[in-house]
């Protein structure tokens, strides 16, 4: 009967740690609406609020998604359009953490002395296999621009 609860206690307590990705669990982020308290009380209030901030967040994030092939901060606008959503719904707020924690982790691995020195040698291949690309374009067709070619 102890172990039957222990394990209990030990899974409940897990969840929230591996859900926002912190040591404890009263540091971790309150999840839930942050509307403030008087839309809360009211049903019908907190729906159309819920509401109004789903329609703001996806317009930002619509805003987002052109801005991705267009000159613009695409990503960041779209982070910015779940930020908004974090503010009221549980689930963006949950994605913008495991975001936040992949982010980190990436900037922690891309510090790593390991993968800077290969990303700068792929990085000098590179630059070697578009120059010799570039030096045999100039050689076979000279320093004509392509629509410019004659047939």
């Amino acid at each position: 009967m102890n172990a039957e609860s222990d394990g209990r206690q030990g899974g409940s307590e897990s969840v929230p740690h591996a859900a926002t990705g912190d040591d404890a669990p009263t540091k971790g982020p309150v999840l839930g609406s942050r509307a403030p308290r008087f839309i809360q009380r009211s049903r019908p209030l907190h729906l159309s609020w819920q509401v109004g901030v789903f329609i703001v967040g996806l317009a930002v994030v619509g805003v987002g998604i052109v801005m991705l092939p267009l000159p613009g901060p695409g990503w960041l606008v779209i982070f910015a359009g779940m930020a908004i959503w974090a503010t009221e719904f549980v689930w963006a707020q949950l994605v913008l953490a495991w975001t936040k924690r992949k982010v980190t982790e990436a900037a922690h691995r891309a510090l790593d002395p390991k993968v800077r020195r290969r990303n700068l040698i792929l990085t000098t291949i590179a630059v070697v296999v578009c120059a010799a690309a570039v030096s045999v374009y100039v050689w076979k067709f000279g320093v004509v621009m392509p629509w410019k070619i004659e047939q």
